[in-house]
């Protein structure tokens, strides 16, 4: 398992804590963020981390891709991103541990959480809140982003 380090996607993938742009119609749109940011992204990544490597505290999805490689390939990739560690400024710009590409017995994959309200219409208004969130890791191949 490795990353590349002259290829940043997770830095690509909108990051949904710093880009509120919400839905027109979203109660949640007036809302500011809320307050102590610096405060709460060591909770935030705390939960991404509890997600990632216990599959507790959200929901986790893997596209058709991934469920095609069969079932010892995708149990390979679980276990890789659950003890996944290194990230770096370059992968990991907001210190969420939110996001990563690996590469798994020689498919690339990539793995990204994101945080919505609790109906899953919206996105959060306080990911270090989990009470308002509800955290959904996305793990796909490189080629189906």
């Amino acid at each position: 398992m490795s990353t590349t380090d002259n290829e940043k996607p997770c830095s690509k993938i909108e990051h949904n804590m710093n880009n509120r742009e919400l839905a027109e119609d979203s109660p949640d749109q007036a809302a500011a963020p809320a307050a102590g940011g610096d405060q709460r992204t060591p909770r935030i990544r705390e939960l991404n981390d509890r997600l990632r490597s216990e599959g507790r505290g959200g929901i986790i999805h893997m596209t058709n891709g991934i469920a095609a490689l069969g079932l010892p390939t995708v149990n390979a990739m679980f276990q890789a991103i659950a003890v996944f560690d290194a990230f770096t400024p370059d992968n990991d710009p907001w210190s969420e541990h939110d996001c990563a590409v690996m590469e798994v017995e020689g498919n690339r994959v990539i793995w990204k959480i994101d945080y919505y309200d609790r109906s899953r219409t919206y996105l959060s208004t306080d990911p270090s809140d989990p009470k308002v969130t509800v955290r959904v890791m996305t793990v796909m191949l490189a080629e189906e982003y």
